[in-house]
């Protein structure tokens, strides 16, 4: 008998939360908030329903905070703007991830709220 590689897809609402909680590591420990959800991401995209999209949408995600807080530093000579554009993507690192877990545990597509779309 001659076995093809059958790809089994499950779906794992669970597993998708999960990977946008990890996104919260930077705040915990510091660091992380990239590597782990790519390395879930990587693992399991092709065997579990939805996590391509998810886990394109947290690369896209990490990636735009990352550009983010690359220009609001030297915004910072610039009447204080760069200190506002920290804050706000201090908050809106937080935030989005715990509200994206939500929307992935209930089986919704994530938000791209803010989000410059690297891949696509």
């Amino acid at each position: 008998m001659e076995v093809i590689n059958q790809k089994v897809v499950r779906t794992d609402n669970t597993l998708l939360a999960v990977t946008h909680l990890t996104q919260l590591l930077g705040y915990a420990i510091g660091f992380g908030s990239l590597i782990v959800p790519l390395i879930i991401w990587l693992s399991s995209k092709d065997r579990v329903e939805g996590m391509d999209e998810h886990g394109k949408a947290i690369i896209n995600f990490q990636i735009s905070l990352i550009l983010y807080i690359i220009i609001s530093i030297p915004a910072i000579l610039l009447l204080g703007l760069g200190i506002l554009g920290l804050i706000a993507t201090g908050i809106l690192g937080f935030i989005l991830p715990i509200v994206n877990a939500v929307k992935a545990s209930n089986g919704e597509s994530p938000s791209h709220f803010m989000t410059i779309r690297f891949l696509s």
